[in-house]
Formats: structure tokens, C-alpha cells, sequence
């Protein structure tokens, strides 16, 4: 759990944000085609009803966890369709079989023809799970990426309608889901370009109540899904050039999005120029979310590797897992990749000259944004070492990883992390 990401924390923030659906900030409305229809801009998602009514949904099936629910702005989506609608909230923390499999229940009781996902990573990948189960026969796990004997996806699965509210995975705009097993946590990852969202209305009206802890962990996801992206393996010049982008995105808008929530939690309220200020920074971060996760279509390495074992073995928020994770991977990679950190250290200042200010500048970032330096501050202790290097090991992400990692480069990994010597 993120230390002030309780619900009194979020609704504190929306409340001094002064956001309400009916009073969006008028502003133009971008379309982006990527494969994914986008529609990016303060107030998109006024155009729910409309999107629903374009796709042919008519029974729709809102997917969303338990503390979005709750917030001020959220009773006036529903409110604002003619359709008759279903809600599903019981999504939290790293999403899991059971709360697909309620969802799914949920889905067949109301008769729904379409998902109107809203929120963050979990719900994004809950609802793609639903939808992918829909017309589907077996277990989720049967249709695992990757699986020797698994199923394919052959089935028609239902139109979905993304509305992000955090600026992290970017699951608005992937091809993915990840749920974990109930009994295990080990993460499972389902794929297909079926599961993509036929429509995303990203809002950053939506983001601006977010608390400083979300606001970091999420945006450290973020840059953590474009620097892997752009060392990843392979051939994809397309997806480096966007990863680089985003990265940039990213040096401009993280820190001021927690600056201005560290403001918000404390009460104060901000200046029409400052909510401008806040509203652009939250849509450049929202902007780096998305264009991480079409980036890491290419792969991503071993810092998610290291993470996934850390929200299986310790139930770790994925992001925070990232968070703390980057630094000591990053220094992993750079003995192979210094022409690479070199680009990426330009990109955040361009006289730099090593690609070590690259990495100067990520633990720049992490300290100035509350992001512990250190597993030993999450109260990650050594005894889990064996168990993480384990689950780490056999994860799918380090295969593309450019430098290659034995099972003792993944023990030194996580010791540099911990703060300890080898």
C-alpha cells in the first residue's frame, strides 16, 4: 500500500482541486488514432454517452474500484447516460482472479453488451479480463501469453470504453492484462490486440485530485515503462522515438504534479493560473502513461521483472515496486548500454555528456518526489531475497532485457536495492 493513498487522502485532494463533471475546464479535445480512438482533453469525459452510442452499447457494464467510486465527481457519469447501467466495484489492489470472476458475474446478471472501464491499472485489467471471459469457455489462466497448451482467443470480446484516472500503466492503451493468482499472487499475463479499449476518454480533469503518493508511484510506472522500452531488445525504432518522448514528458510534469498535490493535501487551495499550471502538468503525464505503454509493445526488462516479484512475494504496489527498483537496474544496464543512457540523459538536460547524469537525474527525481531510495524503507528484509530471486527469475520481462541477467546479477540487483553489499 502507498503510505497516503487512503481514501480520506484522495477525496481531500478532489475537494481542494475544485473538479465537478458538470464544471469541466473548456479546453480543445485531441483525437488520437493509435490504433486506439483517443480523445484527449479537460473534459472528455462529457463524451461517454455519445462514444456508447457510437459502438452500439446498450446494456453497458461499468468496471471501477472501490475508492473511485466514492469520489465527488464519480455519481455523474452514470447519472449521464440514457442506457441502462451496471456497476461493478469490487477491484483493489493488485487485481486478482476472484474480482474477475465477480465481475464476470456481474456482467451475465445485467445482460451487458460493452464495459465502461474507469481508473487506474487494476480496474483497466479487470475490465479487459471481464471482457475477455465473456465469450470465452475455461479458466482466465488457460489464455496466459505464452502458454504452451493455451487457448486461443477466438471469440468475439466486447467493446470497451477506457477512462483512465491515474498517469502510470497506460492499460487505457494496451494489449494486456496482468492478474495475479488468488492463493499465489503470481502474476499472469493474458494478450491479444482483441483486448485493446475501442475508445479512450483521457481526462486529466480527473487526475488533478490525486494524492502526492499516487501522483509519484503511478508517474514512476510511467518512466519506468518508457526508459525499458527504449532498452529493451530489438528492433523498434517507432517505439524508441515515443519512449523518448515520453521520457521528456515525464523530466517536465512529474515533479510539479506532486508539488501541486502535496499542496492540495494540505489544504491549500490554487490560483486560477496554478490550476492551469496543474491541469497542463497532470495532461503531460497522462500523455507519457499512454505513449509508456505503447511504447513497451518492444518489451520492457528486468526493473518489472524485480517489481512483479515484489507485489507477489511482499504485495507491493507495482508502481512503488518500480519506483525503488529503477535506480538499481538501471545501474545493471548502463555497463552495456552507455550510448543509449547517454540519448536518454540529453533528452532531461541536453549539454549532458554520460550517460551516468541519467541516472544522477532518475535518483533526482525519486528523492524530490518522496520515492524511497531504498527496499529497506518499504520494510523489504534480505529473508525474502531467495524468494524474490526466485519469482523474479521466472518472469517474462527480463528475457528482454539488453544485458542478460543470471540469477546472481538478480541477488546483486536486489541487494544494491536493499542498501546492502553484496
Amino acid at each position: 500500500m502507498l503510505p497516503d493513498s487512503s481514501l480520506r487522502d484522495m477525496v481531500v485532494c478532489y475537494d481542494n482541486a475544485l473538479i465537478a463533471a458538470r464544471n469541466p475546464v473548456t479546453a480543445e479535445i485531441y483525437t488520437y488514432n493509435f490504433p486506439t480512438r483517443i480523445r484527449f482533453g479537460a473534459g472528455a469525459r462529457t463524451e461517454l454517452s455519445q462514444t456508447l452510442t457510437q459502438l452500439g452499447i446498450h446494456r453497458p457494464l461499468i468496471v471501477t474500484d472501490r475508492d473511485v467510486v466514492t469520489l465527488p465527481w464519480f455519481s455523474e457519469l452514470p447519472a449521464a447516460l440514457t442506457s441502462p447501467v451496471a456497476m461493478f466495484s469490487g477491484v483493489w489492489g493488485n487485481p486478482v482472479v476472484s474480482q474477475v470472476e465477480a465481475g464476470l458475474a456481474a456482467w451475465r446478471d445485467h445482460g451487458a453488451d460493452g464495459i465502461i472501464a474507469i481508473g487506474g491499472g487494476a480496474p483497466m485489467d479487470v475490465a479487459k479480463a471481464i471482457a475477455l471471459m465473456a465469450n470465452h469457455p475455461g479458466h482466465l489462466f488457460d489464455y496466459e501469453d505464452g502458454k504452451p497448451d493455451g487457448r486461443p482467443v477466438d471469440q468475439p470480446v466486447p467493446s470497451i470504453v477506457a477512462i483512465p484516472t491515474t498517469a502510470g500503466t497506460g492499460s487505457e492503451v494496451g494489449r494486456s492484462t496482468v492478474i495475479s493468482d488468488d492463493q499465489t499472487h503470481a502474476k499472469k499475463i493474458m494478450f491479444d490486440p482483441k483486448l485493446l479499449p475501442a475508445v479512450v476518454l483521457a481526462d486529466p480533469d480527473l487526475l488533478l485530485g490525486l494524492p502526492a503518493g499516487i501522483t509519484a508511484a503511478t508517474g514512476m510506472d510511467a518512466l519506468t515503462h518508457l526508459i525499458e522500452a527504449y532498452l529493451a531488445k530489438g528492433c523498434h525504432p517507432i517505439c524508441d522515438g515515443i519512449a523518448l518522448e515520453g521520457i521528456g514528458l515525464v523530466s517536465q510534469h512529474l515533479t510539479t504534479c506532486v508539488q501541486f498535490a502535496r499542496r492540495l493535501q494540505g489544504g491549500e487551495s490554487l490560483s486560477p493560473e496554478e490550476h492551469q499550471a496543474h491541469l497542463t502538468a497532470r495532461g503531460g503525464m497522462l500523455n507519457a502513461s499512454m505513449m509508456g505503454a505503447i511504447a513497451f509493445q518492444k518489451g520492457l526488462g528486468v526493473t518489472h521483472s524485480c517489481a512483479h516479484a515484489l507485489s507477489t512475494v511482499c504485495n507491493t504496489h507495482h508502481g512503488l515496486a518500480n519506483g525503488v527498483m529503477l535506480s538499481a537496474a538501471m545501474r545493471f544496464n548502463i555497463v552495456t548500454e552507455g550510448d543509449r543512457f547517454l540519448r536518454m540523459a540529453r533528452v532531461v538536460n541536453p549539454l549532458a555528456t554520460s550517460g551516468y547524469q541519467f541516472l544522477e537525474w532518475i535518483d533526482s527525481l525519486r528523492m524530490g518526489i518522496g520515492i524511497p531510495g531504498t527496499l529497506t524503507e518499504l520494510e523489504v528484509s534480505s529473508n525474502v531475497l531467495d524468494k524474490l530471486v526466485m519469482v523474479a527469475e521466472q518472469d517474462g520481462c527480463h528475457p528482454l532485457n539488453p544485458r542478460p541477467v543470471t540469477r546472481d546479477d538478480f541477488y546483486a540487483i536486489y541487494q544494491d536495492a536493499l542498501g546492502v553489499a553484496p
